[in-house]
């Protein structure tokens, strides 16, 4: 842990100038809107299956009363980061099967409906990586390939529509943490956030406590959000996730789901 430490704190200094709080934003390359749009259009477009996206309990693809939570959500996220100036949202959670990563994907088709709105979701729970069944893309993706400098963005990212990208990794990455701490990820993460200039970038992130690739990566996002499973996710657990992440990355807040007692109407329940 002292290790990681360490290595967020070298980080963050190097990025921020030693500024106290948030992500030092990359140099403005002068990007025009024509770029943007050029780089957007080389990504492999996707067309996913609603079947399929409904039974892995992607309600916000289309929108309607069950995406209701996710928009209110999304509502909320994009106020607090417009208020800030942040893009860069992590979103994490104690322990396993707290429905983070159906929450991380729910919620960027939830932002994507909104079309002034760019939107990326990085998959980077390398160890347990989840997004190609959810959406139900096959195998043969690595998005980590790009991290480690051996493949292009646009060679990796997906494109659902004209402002989702999606960067899924079909299968386990060793020697993960290692890889989100490096200074290659971080240029990397930079270069994609230069040329596309996406309005909001979701990150999947590891649980908290169950190692430490989330602090690994912790310098390279603006915010966190942590999704707790109700009747699963002990207080203790949420206040210990809560507490480590904060000496690190500002707090957004808890999400609770799989809420089995809700209003009519206003409720939703999902796993991972």
């Amino acid at each position: 842990m002292d290790r990681i430490q360490s290595a967020i704190a070298k980080a963050r200094a190097a990025r921020q100038g030693d500024a106290p709080t948030g992500r030092a934003r990359a140099a403005d390359p002068g990007t025009g809107l024509g770029a943007i749009a050029e780089a957007w259009n080389a990504m492999p477009s996707v067309t996913l299956d609603p079947k399929r996206l409904r039974a892995g309990r992607m309600v916000a693809y289309h929108g309607g009363q069950e995406a209701a939570p996710f928009d209110m959500m999304r509502t909320k996220l994009v106020y607090q980061l417009r208020e800030r100036g942040w893009t860069r949202v992590a979103i994490t959670s104690p322990g396993s099967g707290s429905g983070k990563t159906t929450t991380c994907l729910n919620l960027a088709f939830s932002l994507a409906r909104q079309p002034e709105l760019r939107v990326m979701a990085l998959e980077l729970d390398l160890q347990r990586p989840s997004m190609t069944g959810l959406l139900g893309l096959g195998s043969g993706h690595r998005f980590a390939s790009v991290l480690e400098g051996m493949r292009r963005p646009e060679d990796e990212l997906l494109r659902v529509g004209p402002n989702l990208a999606i960067g899924v990794t079909s299968e386990r990455v060793a020697h993960s943490s290692e890889l989100l701490a490096s200074s290659r990820t971080g240029a990397e993460i930079d270069a994609i956030e230069d040329r596309f200039r996406p309005d909001v970038m979701l990150f999947d992130m590891p649980p908290v406590l169950v190692g430490d690739d989330t602090l690994a990566f912790a310098d390279q996002v603006d915010c966190a959000l942590i999704i707790a499973e109700a009747e699963q996710s002990t207080v203790s657990e949420i206040d210990r996730a809560g507490e480590i992440l904060a000496e690190h990355v500002q707090i957004l807040g808890v999400v609770l789901n799989k809420c089995r007692f809700s209003e009519s109407g206003t409720g939703y329940s999902h796993g991972d």
